[in-house]
Order: C-alpha cells, then structure tokens, then sequence
C-alpha cells in the first residue's frame, strides 16, 4: 500500500490554504516513522479535523506533532491522540486543543509508554471536564511538570488543584500556572526520588556492559501498593519512578532490579512446570529460583551480590514501611539473605539446614530449575508443619525491594536477541540499503517510488549509460533521473523566553543541496576583483604559519645559540661583562582555527540592496568567493553553510564545501548555483553549524555568520521569540567553545544585534558595495 501526498494535499489545501506551507515537510517526516497503514491513518486524521472546523491551528500541530509521538511512543496511538483531541473541542476553545498537540511530544518522550501516554490524555481529558480553566496554564508547563513527576504524581496534583480551587478561578490559574505556593508545594510532595525516563540510557548502557546484548526496557506506573516489576513479551517492567531505599540511592534501586531481571533472561533455559501447584507453593519455588539465577549472576559479576545484599539488608523502618503483617515474613526476608551469601546463617536450625542443602548443591545445579522445584517445596512443608504459611496477599508483600513478580519463571518465553523486539517506537522507519550494481538492476521493478517507500536502496556504483565512446564527463543515470538526497532529520531545542524553558526537539534540519551552477561565474568574480586580489594576498602572507621560528637572545632556552656563546667568550676574554643570553629555543607557529562561513539565504537576498545595483544574493556570492579564497591559501580548515527555514519543522541546511574539501570545481559549481527563499530561523542553523564545528580537532572555533535581516519564520508571530532563541544558541555555543561572529547588512541591526550576539562580535557594513572586500579583511582581524 502506497500514500501519496497528492491524494490529501488537495482536499487540506482547500480546507485551510496555510496548511500547505507544512504539509510537505511534515508528510516527509511522517513516512520515515510510520508503517504505510500508520501513514493512512495519520492523514485520515487530519482531513476528520479539517472537517471539525476548529481552524487551520488545530490542524497545522497535528501535522507537527504526530510524527515525533509515533516515534517515541508507536503509530497506534494516532487514533487515541485524534479521540482525546475530538473529546477536548467539545469543552475547550481551538486554542487549547492546539496547544494539547504541542504539547504530546514532550509527553510522549518524558512518559515514554504508549500506555502511560494514554493515561496522559485521559487525564486531560478528566481535568478539562472538572477544571477547564486549568488546562491551558498546566499544558504551558507540561516539560517541567513531566520532568518531575510521575503520571500518577501528576494526576494527584491535578486533583488538588481541581478540587481546591473548583469554584475561585482566579487562584485554579494561578494553581496550574505554578504560581501559587500551594501549586510548589504540592509539586514538590508528590516528586519522586528518580525518574525512570531520566535513568533508562544508563540502564541500558549498564546491562549491555554486563551480558553483551540488549535488554528492552519499559516504565510502568507504579501508582498501586503492590506493584512489582515484571518480564512480559522478553520487555522488563520498571516502575516509572523509585525513592531511595534507605540508604541506598534509587539509581542503584534501578541497578539492582534491572539486573535481576535481566538474570532471569540469560540464565532460564525452560519454564518450570505450574501443574498441581498452589499459588503459595508457587511462590517458595520462585523464591528458590531467585536465588539459583542470582547465584550465577554473582559468579560472574561478584559485585552483584554487595548490591542485592544492600538492599536486602534495609529494614522496613527505614524505608518507612509498616511492621511485617506476619511474623513468618521476617523469616523470609532473612532466609533470602542467607541464600545469597553463605557465610549468613539465622537462628531457626531447620532454615538453617535447608540453607545449606542449596549451597551444597548449587555448583552442580545452577542450570537445573528442578532442584528448585524440589528445595522450593522443602521451605513450603517446614512452614506448612509449623502451620506458619501466610497468605498469598502477605507473601506477595515480602519487603525485598528489588525483585520481580517472577511470572516470568512460570510463563516463560525464550528470550533470543535475534528476535525482533516486539514494541519498537520508531518501527516504522524506512529500510536504507547499499547494493550492488547487478541487484540495483535485477530486482528493482518500480524506479518511480515515492517518498513513502518501506525501502530504499542507494547503488554503490555510479551507474551510466552504455554507449560505445564514453567520456569522463558523461552524465550518470543518478544524475540524469535520481533527485538530490535530503538527510535524515536534527531535531534541535528551542528556547520560549515567555517560560524561560527550551521546547525540546521543536526545530527539524534536514541538509539538502541546491542546484549546481556554472564554474565560470566565480572565475569571473576573481577575475573582476583581481584589484582586491593584492591585499588578499598580503593577508595570506601575514596569517600563513611561519613553521619553526628561532627565539634567540634566551636566559632558558633549549639549546646553546653557537654564535651568542662565542661573543660572550670574546667579551670574557676581553675582560667585559658577558651577554648572558646565549641560548635559543625552537618554537612551532602553527594556526589551529576551523571556521564556518554561515550565509543567510532567505527570501529577502534575492532583492536589491539599497545604494547598489546588486542583489543581497550576488554580494553574497562574492564574499564567499574571496573569503574562501583567503582562508584556502592560509589553510585553515573551512566550510562554507547557507540555510533557510520554512517553518520549524523545514529548516533547510546546505553544505557547499565541505572541511575535507578544496575550494574545487564542485565546491565553486555548488557556490555558483546558489538560491535565496523561505525564512530565516537563524538558531536551529546556528546550532547545526555549531555541531559540524565541534567534530573538529582544532582548539579553536568560528562560526562567521552573514545575514542581510533578523531572524524571522513563518510559524512564528512573536517577533521577539527567535531572536531570543538565536541569543540562546550563540550562548550555548560558547558554552562549548565556539565563537559566533555576524556580519549584517541590515542597517537598523543595532536595534537587535548587539543583544543577540553581543557587543564585540558583530559588524554593521554600511556600504554593501564593499562587502565582498571587506570580509577577508575582518576575517583576518578575527583570527590573527
């Protein structure tokens, strides 16, 4: 099944004509995520909203936005997205529903379950039916509230506050704008010692260190007394958040279940059998078995056992638990101890004994589930004769922090990391292929697949026609049919100075290429600024490495300088004072500068400047010329970038010549077709170059940025929302060690420009004429 993107585009067009200005890069995106079906659904939706009639905003955030939370949490929940949104209009204005779009992929991302995503959106749903004033204020904050708190932390926070504050709005507002100190304090009351989204990176990294191989990992809500975490479908459950254990931090909390879980994986060669067993039977063979998988955790990893001991050894008063509802608990939780550590004996003998038959026969049962089966029963019979066998309530509640429910023991699932996992968020992704020659021509059938295409291959070869007298400069069959590649996607943050919080992954750069021009056109630039062309030089000769200069005339340097010793013998000689400066020392003058040159290729460079007969765009052009050609005989490693955005999910990148690569035919070609359009979303490029720049090995970093205006997009009406957010950039930019510098041929800049980026690192030019003359000579001052 195939979706195209004409089938819909018409029909959205019609509908809300803005739409169309986001549909192509949002369909683009949406295809690299999302299966065929998922693809159908997702622009289904859109046409049911179109025909909602809440306005063009409620559609262009669902295009947005859907993309990036079927990547993080699967394509199912497009359908529970669109019903929460349907159920929401209903209630609220077209503006909340718009906002409740933007906000699910910080959702999706900080709940990181489909599940738990779908508890999100039910709870919106429930909070706008007792409190929808209170919707749009709490959905403003979603990021921060996420990022502290739990699903259920959060559900009990919004019930306070609909409940408190039901009936005196103006105190509900500022409740969920987290204004109010009941708002903070409540917030703090129900945060948790350590997210599981903010470990699952390290649990991951963790395991993988331990068995070589991949675990799947998932966060479930742990809002119920007697959760315990559990393997399901070879995925380990783990509680969405976990307090500190006593003294042991919830990290280590984390560690300790992860890794026991995981044990069960690696060392479970086969169910044991249920069949005639009660549930309590049930539960003193599982106890045994925890016991046999950990064992053999600990002789490989032996500094599993101090972790799990730690835990066990935390006594319920520490943890702030009730006292043991049955003494036969406290029994257990110390027969636990003394299976994992064999120098732990207790003061029962029979436990003892039985403590010992499992240490004694472990070695040569450690992958035989029978012997738990028999030992398990064992412990049951003592405690059945003694009549001190709890219930299955009171045994599921043993105080052992970090162990499973152990379904896994009785409803095993071979566990094989070959085996496609079965929940992948980001599933749906198209399949790249690099293939041969003979595969690229006997097994493609359709050269014409669209952008949605499950796979694509790329030939390794560049193909051309046969003919009987090629030349080198023969166009190939990618060139004559392929289109220009477009990267995958860099999602980038951005910062709302309004909350003075970054919107995470808010911003989409794709790197693509522009057309290729004629090499002629820069020939003929250099040729028309041959006048130029001796201060140029003059400054390739006072910026070139000098190599190994002599220092001469030193008190410390390495070496002796023969001629110094010899007029100090003279003046020794003669009866004078010596010069006692007669040793030199090599020194290595190097450069070690990467710069970026950064143009500004929006819409506006394609008009012409006032007092010049040039457009922005050809200015540009020979700037870049000249400057490229000073920097390549210095030989600083350079590039030279443009961008342009349309909108924040379409900031397109171009490379022109890359740090690897001379100033040669191809890199003047790409120069040389270069186009102005679209807008000018300056932080996301910045933040891009930035990234290209720290790959490199020199210590020191310029981004050179050319612009003709300030930062400006279409998606965005605040005028002040991306020049705060191109502040932002330039600052964690220089966080990182790379230095920002803008040339502006804006004439009312000073308004912004020093706010921006600072009040020494920008030039106003106010002659554009000079501007191609003039830039090699800044460069020059700006890393000399």
């Amino acid at each position: 099944m195939s979706i195209k993107l004409e089938d819909y585009e018409e029909f959205l067009s019609e509908a809300a004509p803005e739409i169309r200005d986001v549909l192509e890069s949002t369909f683009q995106e949406a295809s690299r995520v999302m299966s065929p079906t998922g693809l159908q659904e997702y622009m289904d939706g859109a046409k049911s909203l179109c025909n909602l009639g809440r306005g063009a905003g409620v559609v262009t955030s669902y295009l947005q936005e859907m993309p990036l939370v079927a990547k993080e949490c699967g394509e199912d929940v497009i359908s529970d997205c669109l019903t929460a949104a349907m159920k929401l209009s209903s209630m609220t204005s077209a503006e909340v529903v718009t906002l409740l779009f933007a906000s699910m992929p910080t959702a999706a991302r900080n709940l990181g379950d489909a599940e738990l995503f779908r508890g999100y959106l039910t709870l919106i749903h429930q909070l706008a039916s007792t409190a929808s004033r209170g919707v749009r204020p709490m959905l403003n904050h979603i990021d921060e509230l996420l990022s502290k708190l739990t699903l259920s932390g959060l559900r009990r926070w919004c019930n306070f506050g609909s409940q408190a504050y039901r009936r005196d709005f103006d105190n509900l507002t500022a409740y969920f704008n987290l204004e109010s100190a009941d708002s903070r304090a409540m917030l703090q009351k129900e945060r948790r010692g350590i997210l599981f989204i903010k470990t699952q990176r390290k649990l991951n990294f963790y395991l993988r260190a331990l068995w070589g191989r991949d675990f799947f990992l998932r966060p479930t809500g742990a809002d119920f007394a007697d959760f315990r975490p559990f393997i399901e479908h070879r995925i380990l459950h783990l509680p969405d958040a976990l307090d500190d254990c006593g003294s042991v931090a919830g990290l280590e909390l984390y560690r300790a279940t992860a890794a026991h879980m995981a044990a069960h994986m690696m060392y479970s060669s086969e169910p044991i059998s249920a069949e005639g067993l009660s549930p309590a039977q049930m539960f003193f063979i599982g106890q045994i078995e925890d016991a046999r998988i950990e064992y053999k955790a600990t002789q490989e990893f032996p500094g599993l056992k101090k972790l799990w001991r730690s835990l066990m050894e935390v006594t319920r008063e520490e943890q702030g638990h009730d006292k043991a509802e049955h003494p036969t608990m406290l029994i257990l939780e110390r027969f636990a101890i003394m299976l994992l550590d064999s120098s732990v004996t207790g003061d029962d003998e029979e436990l003892n004994e039985l403590a010992k038959k499992f240490h004694d026969g472990i070695e040569d049962n450690k992958d035989n589930n029978q012997f738990c089966w028999h030992l398990g029963l064992d412990v049951f019979n003592l405690f059945m004769k003694r009549k001190e066998v709890p219930s299955l309530r009171i045994l599921e509640r043993i105080d052992i922090a970090y162990r499973d429910d152990n379904r896994y023991v009785w409803e095993f699932e071979e566990f094989d990391a070959d085996v496609e996992f079965e929940y992948v968020p980001a599933s749906q992704r198209q399949v790249r292929k690099q293939v041969s020659v003979i595969e690229m021509a006997n097994e493609v059938d359709c050269e014409l697949a669209g952008d949605d295409a499950q796979e694509i291959w790329t030939c390794s070869t560049n193909m051309r026609p046969y003919e009987d007298d090629l030349t080198d400069g023969q166009e190939s069959f990618n060139d004559m049919w392929g289109k220009e590649p477009v990267s995958d996607p860099f999602h980038y943050q951005e910062w709302d100075y309004q909350i003075q919080l970054h919107r995470p992954d808010w911003a989409t750069v794709y790197e693509r290429r522009q057309p290729m021009g004629m090499v002629e056109d820069i020939t003929q630039i250099i040729d028309d600024y041959r006048p130029v062309a001796h201060r140029i030089k003059q400054i390739i000769d006072l910026l070139t490495p000098e190599g190994v200069q002599r220092q001469r005339n030193m008190e410390d340097g390495d070496e002796v300088d023969i001629n110094a010793a010899i007029d100090a013998m003279v003046a020794i000689r003669m009866g004078e004072q010596p010069n006692t400066r007669i040793t030199m020392r090599n020194v290595l003058k190097t450069r070690d500068l990467s710069v970026v040159l950064l143009l500004d290729l929006s819409e506006s460079t394609n008009e012409p400047m006032n007092g010049s007969e040039k457009t922005v765009l050809q200015l540009t052009r020979e700037a870049a010329t000249l400057v490229a050609t000073a920097i390549e005989g210095i030989g600083d490693p350079y590039a030279i970038h443009g961008f342009a955005s349309d909108g924040r999910h379409d900031v397109q990148y171009y490379r022109f010549k890359n740090f690897n690569q001379h100033f040669d035919e191809e890199a003047k070609s790409r120069l040389a077709g270069m186009q102005g359009g679209l807008s000018t979303r300056m932080g996301a490029a910045l933040r891009h170059a930035g990234q290209h720049l720290l790959k490199q090995p020199e210590k020191r970093k310029l981004v050179l940025m050319l612009t003709d205006g300030e930062p400006a997009d279409i998606d965005e009406r605040d005028p002040q929302h991306l020049r705060h957010d191109t502040k932002k950039a330039v600052e964690e930019l220089y966080g990182t060690g790379v230095l920002t510098y803008c040339l502006t041929l804006d004439p009312n800049a000073d308004d912004y420009v020093k706010r921006i980026f600072g009040a020494n690192n920008y030039t106003v030019i106010d002659n554009v004429d000079k501007l191609p003359e003039q830039l090699p000579t800044l460069f020059a001052s700006l890393t000399a």
